[in-house]
């Protein structure tokens, strides 16, 4: 609490000190003005209101900055908070089970538990020690790879079925899925990212038993508008665009209950930037959780991929044919 408070008293500091300066400059401007209105000195004038002017806008400009500045230095002190934490607590549960296996025998069972355990804390860190370092590579990603025609069900499933094994939910008794027959043709590994940390955020910030609906629909002649729904506490409206700012997380770290670092949703609206979408918080209509919309262009029927692929392979069947 005491921390909260200190920073709350740096953030007054700008804020203050640009309403003191502002309103003497404004006192000072206002009383020479009237002076050289008395005097007739009208040049003066015009010149005595464009430096106030000036003035006003380079205080206003000066503190904006500074109060942005404040608060990036503090959701990066957030963000190391919340990297050290989510780092120092798979690799604690590693070791307590591996001295555990060193020091007891244990009957099979336990053992493949124990490994088990073991395994979803490795996959935990990794996920976080990728995520680390797609954030200084976001431009490059998929890069090396040529784009393709994707099919949204099965990569949308397999983002599900991925989330539900590392928070240990049932797929079924979570996921709902709407999917029209649309692909789209761009990198697979991009598409994997944006959804698989929508999905996953959905899981992870859902109610105490999550329910998440997927729903892909055409959106023009040339769009496909992809929903993730969750039945969270939701986003309040007032940070709907900071939230996908980097290092964001929405309250401080001492007061949050869910794990993460904020990296997620910065790293959705990088990439659907470079796809030339669009990614937005939108109101649920029964007022429960959120919705994330990704729109991103290209789109294609699913059924067309298929007699895409019979087309490509019937010259490679034709020269075999031949030889």
């Amino acid at each position: 609490m005491a921390d909260f408070r200190r920073r709350r008293r740096h953030l007054k500091l700008p804020i203050w000190s640009s309403v003191v300066l502002s309103a003497v400059n404004i006192t000072l401007m206002v009383v020479l003005i009237v002076l050289l209105a008395r005097e007739s000195a009208w040049p003066a004038l015009v010149l005595g209101a464009i430096a106030l002017a000036i003035s006003l806008f380079g205080i206003s400009f000066y503190s904006f900055l500074t109060i942005k500045e404040i608060q990036l230095n503090r959701r990066q002190s957030n963000f190391v908070d919340s990297v050290t934490h989510e780092l120092k607590t798979p690799i604690a549960a590693l070791r307590l089970y591996l001295d555990t296996l060193l020091m007891r025998d244990m009957a099979q069972e336990d053992r493949r538990e124990f490994y088990s355990t073991m395994e979803s804390e490795l996959e935990r860190l990794d996920q976080l020690i990728n995520q680390l370092l797609e954030v200084g590579r976001l431009d490059e990603i998929g890069s090396q790879t040529e784009p393709e025609h994707v099919d949204l069900l099965p990569l949308l499933q397999a983002a599900a079925e991925s989330s539900c094994k590392r928070h240990k939910w049932i797929m079924d008794e979570v996921f709902e899925f709407d999917i029209a027959p649309v692909a789209l043709h761009t990198r697979r590994m991009v598409l994997e990212m944006i959804f698989g940390n929508l999905i996953d955020n959905a899981v992870k910030y859902g109610g105490d038993r999550p329910r998440v609906v997927v729903s892909a629909l055409p959106r023009g002649w040339d769009r496909v508008a992809v929903r993730v729904q969750d039945n969270g506490p939701g986003i309040p409206e007032a940070q709907r665009r900071q939230v996908f700012q980097l290092f964001f997380r929405g309250s401080d770290e001492l007061q949050r209950t869910r794990k993460g670092t904020g990296l997620g949703l910065y790293i959705v609206k990088t990439l659907v930037g470079i796809l030339k979408g669009r990614v937005s918080v939108l109101n649920s209509a029964d007022e429960e959780g959120c919705i994330f919309e990704v729109i991103l262009p290209g789109r294609l029927a699913a059924r067309s991929v298929d007699q895409t692929r019979e087309r490509e392979q019937e010259p490679a069947a034709s020269e075999t044919a031949g030889v």
